[in-house]
């Protein structure tokens, strides 16, 4: 996707060795990339969410592997790095579906060669999410023709919940892949884009991605959404996860649970998009997912651009009291309308899912 005209992913490579990201604790008030040089900077980009989305999440993980067998190419040191970069993120399956993928690709080989095999890997893998996204997005288009097609020619009105664009991912995104498409295609479309509290990725991300790409669009508080759904204003709902399980229940920012209800009540599609590395076929259902409890700070406080272009964090919260952050929910399988994938549609389901990936998500 394009910035200022200008064509980015979310990572690429250095020619001294190194990994580049975009920044995206700035963003939308400043564009800044940040280097990464050593396992530390890439664990330390994902922890702080420098770096976020599942996909995204995967693929620095992957590059830091790489990194970190640049610097030492023991056993002992690819399961350290293994380690440490799996802790960084708890709920997002990616992170470990990359580390293992990087592991297999270095374990067992000459120690000389191993940096290398590593590298490729993470290359690899950041390859294959841009085509697997892209994918997504055809396949979500035809949902979108779909939809258009009865409305006459009046804009189509889809609601989606915090980013899942190409800033969540390498290049495209899930559950924005379909949206650029359609807008590309001429479909008059129109999207509802959750604020996302607390840490607001849809009021300054998902709204900067569309803003950039022209795409009609209007920021809502989190609250909003039910109404807007009672009133007729969404025929649709596209969002993306972190981990979907066998059963096909759905991991997902917090708020993704509510969003799922008002459309089940309102009888308004709910759809999740999500490549096939986003599967946990470990888990029989969304109840073992652990979720992850991110620091209150997030809730009390809030950033923002002050009117002479300063970027200040103030406190917004009564002081001294205590805040609860979970940083995701799960949407019951039995609440969505189904699943958009590289490989096509499904049920929300673990016959839809096993319909796709008959071989336990072999495609790995």
């Amino acid at each position: 996707m394009k910035i200022g005209g200008k064509p980015y992913r979310t990572i690429w490579p250095n020619v001294d060795g190194s990994v580049e990201v975009i920044d995206q604790t700035r963003l939308p008030h400043r564009f800044e990339t940040r280097r990464l040089a050593t396992l530390e900077d890439a664990a330390h980009a994902i922890r702080a969410m420098i770096v976020r989305g599942a996909p995204l999440i995967g693929a620095t993980a992957a590059y830091g592997m790489a990194l970190a067998l640049r610097e030492d190419a023991s056993d002992e040191a690819l399961d350290r790095a293994h380690d440490l970069l799996a802790e960084t993120r708890p709920t997002a399956i990616n992170l470990r579906w990359a580390l293992k993928r990087v592991c297999d690709a270095g374990r067992n080989r000459p120690r000389e060669i191993r940096a290398e095999a590593a590298w490729r890997e993470a290359a690899l893998i950041a390859d294959e999410d841009v085509e697997t996204c892209r994918r997504i997005g055809e396949h979500g288009l035809a949902i979108l023709r779909d939809a258009a097609a009865k409305k006459n020619g009046a804009p189509l009105n889809i609601l989606t919940h915090c980013n899942a664009g190409w800033l969540a991912c390498v290049d495209w995104g899930t559950a924005l892949a379909p949206i650029y498409m359609a807008h590309d295609a001429g479909i008059p479309l129109h999207v509802w884009v959750d604020e996302t509290r607390p840490r607001n990725q849809g009021a300054a991300l998902t709204a900067f991605e569309l803003g950039g790409h022209g795409v009609p669009h209007a920021i809502i508080a989190d609250n909003a959404g039910g109404h807007l759904m009672q009133a007729g204003k969404v025929d649709l709902c596209i969002v993306g996860t972190d981990r979907v399980t066998q059963n096909g229940d759905v991991a997902n920012k917090i708020g993704t649970y509510l969003k799922a209800l008002a459309a089940h009540d309102n009888s308004v599609p709910f759809y999740v998009a999500l490549p096939s590395t986003t599967i946990d076929w470990t888990l029989a259902s969304g109840g073992l997912i652990p979720i992850e409890e991110r620091g209150a700070s997030e809730v009390t406080q809030m950033t923002g651009r002050l009117p002479d272009g300063s970027v200040v964090t103030i406190d917004i919260a009564a002081p001294g009291s205590p805040a609860a952050n979970p940083g995701f929910d799960v949407t019951p399988a039995g609440l969505v309308t189904g699943f958009v994938t590289e490989r096509g549609l499904c049920a929300a389901s673990e016959d839809g899912l096993r319909a796709l990936f008959p071989a336990d998500g072999a495609v790995r």
